[in-house]
């Protein structure tokens, strides 16, 4: 991408944070392609629509930005707080979101293909419609996500939910298993469970056998 391309990008509103700013308007004017915004805090940021493909979100605060149409493809997001952002519609196709914070975040419409959200905290997220593709769920807590009308294909599925979490309309084929949270007690389901559980929930999941290398 140009420079040019990026500054009719312009974001809406920039961060409250001065070095959040200078990182985002330097890498704007420059003909550098990757944003760094390792630790950055974008907060009262929007920055909607822009095109941060392979940028560099290591550790970074993105608590309540507006990140929705944007293009994260292949972004860095390991352990950043995106607690009640908006990526509704967002290309995040291969990022890494693992560790990450998605309290509250809104992923709906959003292209997860081939994502990594593992040991992520996603509760109370919403991903109606969400594409997970391929996608790596291990260890992600998904207690009170809402899962409505999002589509899976042969995922690592191994999240945790409670009774809460939405799966209505939720379909595709995944590899569990899920651990469901009633309290303080929990219980793992697999295989015919967990569809069962989906069922009962209105979804409608396929859970396969892993692959087995052939000898």
């Amino acid at each position: 991408m140009s420079p040019g391309t990026r500054r009719s990008r312009q974001p809406t509103a920039l961060p409250a944070d001065p070095e959040a700013t200078r990182q985002l308007l330097e890498w704007l004017d420059s003909e550098e392609y990757v944003l760094n915004g390792i630790g950055c805090d974008f907060r009262g940021a929007d920055l909607s629509d822009g095109d941060f493909a392979n940028a560099w979100f290591t550790d970074a605060v993105l608590v309540d930005v507006r990140l929705a149409g944007a293009s994260l493809y292949r972004a860095g997001l390991r352990s950043a707080n995106l607690t009640r952002a908006d990526l509704t519609g967002a290309d995040i196709v291969k990022a890494d979101l693992d560790e990450a914070v998605l309290r509250s975040a809104r992923f709906d419409g959003a292209d997860m293909v081939g994502a990594s959200l593992c040991d992520a905290d996603a509760s109370n997220a919403s991903f109606r419609g969400t594409r997970f593709l391929g996608a790596s769920l291990v260890d992600t807590d998904m207690r009170g996500a809402d899962l409505t009308e999002a589509v899976l294909d042969e995922n690592l599925f191994e999240i945790k939910v409670d009774d809460s979490t939405v799966v209505h309309g939720l379909t595709g084929t995944v590899f569990g298993p899920i651990t469901v949270f009633d309290g303080t007690s929990s219980r793992e389901l697999a295989d015919g469970d967990l569809e069962a559980w989906i069922s009962e929930r209105g979804g409608q999941v396929q859970v396969i056998p892993p692959y087995r290398t052939p000898r």
